[in-house]
């Protein structure tokens, strides 16, 4: 059950160390994050450019100041669909111990209301292709596996 006390955020430079422990506490995380003290510079430079670029923000639900969760939702101005702006969703993580008990379908629908008041016309989001139970997650809240996501690694590893 979700408590009252939940709240959501824009995160600030003081979270960066509890997003960066939620982004590496699943076993993809863990590959590709490093959640130490002190906190690698790099994180804290990407949280500043991101902090100037406009529309493109971190969030965090918490309770009693613990970071129960994170996303990061960016809003995308295009010209494709009618030069209609969307939003992307990414970075998705709900502590272990608060999965499944509605913090999750809280933040994405704060999200959704963030895209509503941009004026967006879509929502979209990433999820790895491994990640059944997100899938099945989203999907509940009305979302479409419509495309096929790729990448290329361009850090050389």
């Amino acid at each position: 059950m979700l408590s009252e006390k939940i709240t959501i955020r824009k995160a600030r430079e003081q979270d960066i160390l509890g997003i960066v422990r939620l982004l590496a506490d699943d076993p993809l995380g863990a590959q590709r994050e490093t959640a130490t003290e002190p906190l690698a510079l790099f994180y804290r430079d990407a949280f500043a450019k991101m902090e100037r670029q406009e529309g493109n923000d971190y969030y965090i639900a918490e309770e009693d100041g613990q970071i129960l969760g994170c996303m990061q939702v960016t809003m995308i101005a295009g010209l494709s669909r009618k030069g209609m702006t969307r939003c992307q969703i990414e970075g998705v993580r709900i502590a272990s111990d608060c999965r499944s008990a509605g913090v999750g379908r809280h933040m994405i629908k704060y999200a959704i209301r963030l895209a509503k008041q941009a004026g967006c016309g879509l929502v979209q989001l990433t999820t790895d292709k491994t990640r059944e139970d997100a899938h099945r997650f989203y999907e509940k809240l009305g979302f479409e596996p419509s495309h096929v996501g790729m990448k290329l690694d361009l850090t050389g590893k």
